[in-house]
């Protein structure tokens, strides 16, 4: 489980995230949502440790990450799906599978046939380079890249944007897989309302840095939901 007290975060002077408190369960998705510019962005960074937080805790199974760098916080299982897929466009897909090797041990860096289970396109498409494979294949790959690190969390950002709506069914149905094996915490960060609210069970609606609702699915309602979606 990870668990998340009181962040906060800044770019230089500006404080973009004012004490953000958050909990993710195995076996859940929880969805961050909210309009643009409003910190979700932000927060996944925090999280995965591309940017540093200036205050709070973070915690994975009880143990503190304190301010953890991108490859401590991969190491300890954080993985991160950035938004835009950061896809190395002149290596092949197999080659960049296999950047996700490097934050395992020698020992783990193998590729589980489930990858290709769960993305066949991929396995068709392995000796291609990533720059020629269409928008929604290289987002594809890009979870699959996050997944050979066998991560106990896993952090998606906008991972219907610019998506064909067959690949964006796909590849819900492979979060649905996922959440459902119950051994990852996944935490989606998402503006396809009807996508997040089809496959979250928590949800955290952001509005200028903060946490303005929060609550299980069932709870809140779509509705209300919605509305908030929308503030």
């Amino acid at each position: 489980m990870l668990e998340l007290e009181n962040i906060t975060l800044k770019y230089g002077q500006s404080q973009i995230l004012h004490g953000i408190s958050l909990t993710a369960k195995p076996g859940e998705v929880t969805a961050i949502i909210g309009t643009n510019g409003v910190g979700k962005t932000s927060l996944l960074k925090a999280i995965s440790g591309r940017h540093p937080y200036a205050e709070g805790q973070m915690r994975l199974d009880g143990a503190v990450l304190d301010h953890p760098t991108a490859f401590q916080a991969a190491r300890g299982g954080i993985a991160y799906v950035p938004q835009g897929r950061e896809v190395f466009p002149l290596m092949t897909v197999m080659e960049n599978l296999e950047t996700g090797f490097a934050c395992l041990h020698k020992a783990d860096r193998t590729i589980p046939e489930r990858i290709f289970d769960l993305f066949p396109v991929l396995a068709e498409m392995r000796h291609r380079r990533g720059g020629d494979l269409s928008g929604g294949q290289q987002q594809q790959l890009a979870i699959a890249r996050a997944l050979v690190s066998r991560p106990r969390v896993l952090l998606l950002d906008e991972p219907t944007e610019g998506i064909q709506p067959n690949i964006i069914k796909q590849i819900g149905r492979v979060i649905h897989q996922l959440r459902d094996e119950g051994e990852i915490a996944i935490i989606l960060v998402e503006q396809y309302f009807d996508f997040a609210y089809d496959l979250a069970a928590q949800f955290y609606v952001l509005n200028r840095g903060e946490v303005r609702l929060n609550g299980a699915k069932s709870d809140l309602g779509r509705e209300r939901l919605l509305e908030s979606f929308a503030l």
